[in-house]
C-alpha cells in the first residue's frame, strides 16, 4: 500500500516535471518578483506582478477562465488560487495599460469566484478544489484552503473598487469570515498555545503552517481591511504579523528556508522556487508593515541563495525528505 502510494506520487511528479507536455507547473512557477508599482495603505496594483500568469498559455474554458493540467487521473481542473492570481495579474496589466481586454479578464475571474463560492459543512463560504490532492494527509475533494480564501479576497475587493458591483464586496465579506474561525469550525485559522494565529494553506491535522501560503493569505486579510476599514481585519492582520515575527526563526535551517513546519524528524526544506518566493514575500511584508525583521530574513535568505554549496545541500535534503515522507 505504501509502495503503491509512493509510486503513484512519483509518477505524477515525473510526468509534471520531465514531460515536454503542459502541466499545472507551467502556471505556478513564474519567477517571483516584487511589483514596483504596488501601493501600500490603499488598494492599488497587487504586490507581485503575476505578469506571466496574466498571459497563461495553457487551457481555458469557454469563458476564458484558466484550467490547469494535472495530467493523469486528475486532468484539467479549475483551481481557485490560480484563477485569483490570473485575475490579479490581469488587474495589474489593466492598471498599467488601461487595456479593456485586461479589465474583462480580471473581472471575468472575479465573476467566476462569485459563481463558485459555496458553503462548507459548517455554513461558511469557501472556494473548493474539486479534485483529490496528495499531501502527507491526502486531501479528498472537495477541500478548501486559506490561501484560496485570501487570494480571492484580494481580487474581489479590487473588482469592487473598479466596478462598484456590491456582490464582489459581499463575497469578500463572506470569505473573510473563514479567517475568524478555526478549522474545527470550518475556518482556516489555527491558533497555537501562545495565541498566535496561523492561516493554513492546507487544512491538515496536525497543522503544517506552510510559509508562502500563510503570507499570501495574510495579504487577503490586509486587502480586506483596506477595502472596508474593518477593525477585526486590521487586528487579525497585526496578530498574523506578530505570528511571523515570533516564528520566522523556526523557518531558518541555517543554510536555507523551510517550506513548512512539518513536525517530522527531517525538516521539509523549500524548493529553490519557494525559497525565492519567501524572499520576495518578506520584502513585500517589510514594505507593507515597516517591520525590520522581514527585511533581515529576506537579506539572510538571499545570502543562502547566492551560496552554491547551500543550494546543493538544500536540494539533496529536500529530495531525502520527499523519499522519506511522500
Amino acid at each position: 500500500m505504501i509502495f503503491s502510494k509512493r509510486f503513484q506520487y512519483y509518477r505524477r511528479i515525473a510526468a509534471a516535471y520531465l514531460s515536454p507536455l503542459p502541466s499545472h507547473l507551467d502556471f505556478w512557477h513564474e519567477p517571483p518578483e516584487v511589483n514596483p508599482r504596488a501601493t501600500y495603505g490603499r488598494l492599488g496594483e497587487y504586490y507581485m506582478p503575476f505578469a506571466r500568469k496574466a498571459d497563461y498559455a495553457g487551457a481555458h474554458d469557454g469563458h476564458g477562465i484558466p484550467l490547469l493540467n494535472y495530467r493523469g487521473a486528475i486532468g484539467l481542473q479549475y483551481n481557485p488560487i490560480a484563477i485569483a492570481q490570473y485575475g490579479l495579474g490581469n488587474y495589474n496589466r489593466y492598471c498599467h495599460s488601461g487595456d479593456a481586454r485586461r479589465r474583462e479578464r480580471f473581472l471575468g475571474a472575479a465573476r467566476w469566484l462569485l459563481r463558485t463560492q459555496e458553503r462548507n459543512a459548517f455554513g461558511l463560504t469557501v472556494w473548493n478544489h474539486h479534485f483529490d490532492w496528495e499531501y502527507r494527509t491526502p486531501l479528498k475533494a472537495p477541500w478548501y484552503s486559506g490561501l484560496a480564501q485570501g487570494q480571492a479576497i484580494s481580487l474581489l475587493v479590487r473588482a469592487y473598487q473598479d466596478d462598484g458591483e456590491p456582490h464582489y464586496l459581499d463575497a469578500a465579506r463572506m470569505a473573510f469570515a473563514c479567517f475568524l474561525c478555526s478549522p474545527e469550525q470550518g475556518g482556516v485559522t489555527w491558533v497555537d498555545e501562545a495565541g498566535n494565529p496561523w492561516f493554513e494553506e492546507y487544512i491538515a491535522s496536525p497543522p503544517t503552517h506552510i510559509l508562502n501560503g500563510f503570507i499570501w493569505a495574510s495579504w487577503g486579510v490586509y486587502d480586506y481591511f483596506l477595502a472596508t476599514s474593518d477593525a477585526a481585519a486590521e487586528a487579525l492582520f497585526s496578530r498574523a504579523m506578530d505570528t511571523l515575527e515570533n516564528n520566522l526563526q523556526r523557518y531558518d535551517a541555517g543554510f536555507w528556508s523551510l517550506y513548512e513546519q512539518s513536525g517530522t524528524r527531517w525538516r521539509m526544506l523549500a524548493s529553490p522556487f519557494y525559497h525565492s518566493l519567501h524572499i520576495v514575500q518578506l520584502r513585500i511584508l517589510h514594505r507593507m508593515t515597516g517591520r525590520e525583521i522581514f527585511l533581515h530574513f529576506a537579506r539572510r535568505w538571499e545570502g543562502y541563495l547566492r551560496d552554491r554549496s547551500k543550494r546543493l545541500r538544500a536540494v539533496v535534503q529536500k529530495s531525502a525528505f520527499k523519499l522519506a515522507y511522500y
